[in-house]
Formats: structure tokens, sequence, C-alpha cells
């Protein structure tokens, strides 16, 4: 069993997992937030969204939310899904993708993970499917699309939504177009530690334009803000709705990191770049990752190594983060009515021997080379 290790304190010279970027003029634009009118929910969320539709989903709808959860939780809601429906799911990716669906009282059905890239297994999805089966659910790991065309002719053939859960994959594209294009809905995170973040937040886009009136009445209660706003207090509310609205103070923090985003993607990428160069003859690394007719968008970098343990004791001896990010979720309580007589023997493979390196804005060119060559010396 792979060894626990706690976050680890920054000091001068040490090179943690995560770091938050804050744009330059982030102070600037909140205190004119503050002498304004609206904190909450008000014209800089929507042209947050306007700004964000033009930028990555070929302006489909967008509706800016709480949390990335509260967009899951949205796109289930909006695809249909209801209590019993058979719903297939990463068993490989962080908790909030499934758990909305707890809330709904689907049914999961955990799909394996493909070995090689860590996204959800095409073979074993198809598996799955039966006549009871409303939805698949696909995460795009560390920025690395799944096979969005083969998971576009499996929905459709069956007949079922797709939904996209693109937190760590903004700025992706496939085949050069939009990843939003290839899933019914697809949702974004702007968590702490996301390419652009405003302390939390999130935002569905989706292809049926209809359900956008929908979607803003049961981000806000149920209500109308629209004809409310308008001027018609008295009117009915008709679905259940939920307060996952994002307010005007985080998306003024996002309108500007979105003036900023080819420079994060960039020096993302460098780094990405520097860890696969130097890892390239390292006999003891297998790299996850692909080539194809795809942009990965370099959220995280992964990977798996027999000697996981070992490497990551002599990482954090030098001051360097590092640790496993997300963990199965098949061996979580909440989660165990789904899980018996189940098996996954591709994340059985690789459970404890998968590793996430440092890769942020903060992190100089000389961080990456650092962190690169340490391991190279570890695993020599």
């Amino acid at each position: 069993m792979f060894k626990d290790y706690p976050l680890m304190k920054t000091n001068k010279g040490s090179v943690p997992m995560f770091y938050p970027h804050i744009p330059k003029k982030t102070l600037k634009t909140l205190k004119k937030v503050f002498s304004g009118r609206w904190i909450g929910e008000g014209p800089l969320v929507d042209l947050f969204e306007k700004k964000f539709a033009d930028k990555f989903t070929k302006n489909l709808p967008c509706v800016a939310v709480g949390s990335g959860t509260d967009a899951l939780h949205l796109s289930y809601l909006l695809a249909g899904i209801k209590k019993n429906d058979e719903v297939i799911c990463p068993v490989f990716t962080c908790t909030a993708t499934n758990i909305p669906l707890l809330y709904i009282g689907a049914k999961i059905k955990f799909a394996d993970i493909d070995p090689d890239t860590f996204n959800i297994s095409i073979d074993h999805v198809k598996k799955l499917i039966t006549k009871k089966t409303k939805a698949i659910v696909f995460v795009n790991y560390g920025g690395l699309p799944c096979d969005l065309e083969e998971l576009n002719k499996i929905a459709k053939k069956n007949k079922i939504k797709l939904i996209q859960d693109a937190a760590q994959s903004l700025g992706s594209t496939y085949k050069k177009k939009p990843i939003t294009e290839y899933a019914d809905f697809s949702i974004f995170s702007f968590q702490a530690i996301k390419h652009i973040s405003s302390g939390d937040g999130g935002l569905l886009c989706f292809k049926d334009k209809k359900l956008l009136k929908l979607a803003k009445r049961i981000r806000w209660f149920g209500i109308d803000r629209a004809k409310k706003q308008g001027g018609t207090w008295e009117n009915d509310i008709k679905e259940i709705g939920y307060k996952y609205q994002m307010t005007d103070i985080g998306a003024s923090i996002l309108i500007e990191a979105l003036k900023e985003f080819k420079k994060i993607s960039s020096h993302r990428k460098k780094i990405f770049n520097i860890y696969l160069k130097k890892f390239k003859n390292n006999k003891y690394i297998k790299i996850v990752n692909k080539n194809g007719n795809f942009t990965h968008s370099h959220w995280i970098f992964t990977i798996i190594t027999d000697r996981k343990d070992f490497l990551q004791k002599g990482l954090r001896m030098a001051n360097i983060e590092s640790n496993q990010v997300h963990f199965r979720n098949d061996r979580y309580s909440i989660f165990k009515k789904f899980i018996k007589n189940k098996k996954f023997p591709n994340m059985n493979l690789i459970q404890n021997k998968y590793l996430v390196l440092p890769l942020h804005t903060k992190m100089s060119i000389s961080d990456a080379v650092k962190v690169a060559n340490t391991v190279n010396k570890i695993l020599s």
C-alpha cells in the first residue's frame, strides 16, 4: 500500500504541486466591483458567460454557476436523469463527478480506465450499456481528451445523453473543434487550482439552446429572474431550483483570467514538454499521455512507475511536492452499493503506481528542470 503524504509547507526553494493563478489586474477589478451595485449575480456574470462562449464553445449556451459540482448536478437534471436511471461514469475521477448522481438517486455503473490515458475505457463502456442507460459521463483526465468521436457514436447509436466533465480540459480541442461540440453537456471548473480560478466557480455549456431559460431558472431557486427584475414579482415557481449562481465578484476575476489564458496555456505547455523531453529515456517511467488530432490542455502531468513510493519520498526530501490527486471512487463507502461483484482490472493495475508532478504558472522553467532532473536522479 502506498504511503500518504500531507500537504507540503511552502518555503523558499520548494516546488508545490499546485498554485492558483491570480490575474495581474485582480485587485483593481475587485475594487471596481466592490464600489458598484452588484457583488452577487449581476451583469458581469452575463458578460463572463458571453466571453467564455466566444472563446471556448463556439457560442453554445453557457450558464455560470458556483462550482463545477453545481454545473454537473445541473447537467444531470437538464439531461433528464431521474431516480433509478442508469448512468455510466468513470471509476477514476474527482468524487464531484459522481456525487451529484447520489442527490438524484440514479444508479451509477462505474467504467474502468484506459491504462495508457487514465480516461474512461471505451470497451468497458460498451459492455455496460443496457436499455436502462440514460447517460454516459466522462472526464478528460489531466487535460487529455477522450476518444470523443467514438463516445459520440456510442451515445447516438443507443440514444443516450453524453455528459463531459471538462473540469481538467479547459482550452482543449478535438479535430480542430471545441470539445464542447462532442457532448450534449460539458462542464468546466474554476476551483482554486484549475487553469483559471475565482476561488471556486463553474460553468455549464450545452447544445440544446431551448434549455437555456430552464437552466437559468434552476440555477436560482426555480425563479425567473429576468421577469422578476423586469417588474413581475408575482411569478410562479414550477421547478425545484438551487442556489447555484456565480457572483459578479467571481466573474470579474475570471474575465481578467480569460485575457491571460493564452499566456497561462503556453506556460503550462512548456513545463509539460520539459517533462516529456527529460523523461523520454527513463526506463523506470511511463508517461500518461497520447498523441493524436487534438490539443492537450496540460492541467497535470502524471507518470507511472513501479517505484512510486521510493520516488515520492525522494522528491519530498528534495522539497518537491507530488501526490496522487484523484482516487478510485469504488473504494468510497458512499458508492458501496454500486460495486458489488464489479471488477476494474486496469484500475487495479496502476492504483499504486501513478504520481502527479508539479505543474502551474508560479513554476519557472528552471523549477521544471529541477523537478525533472531530481526525478531522473532518484530513478536511475
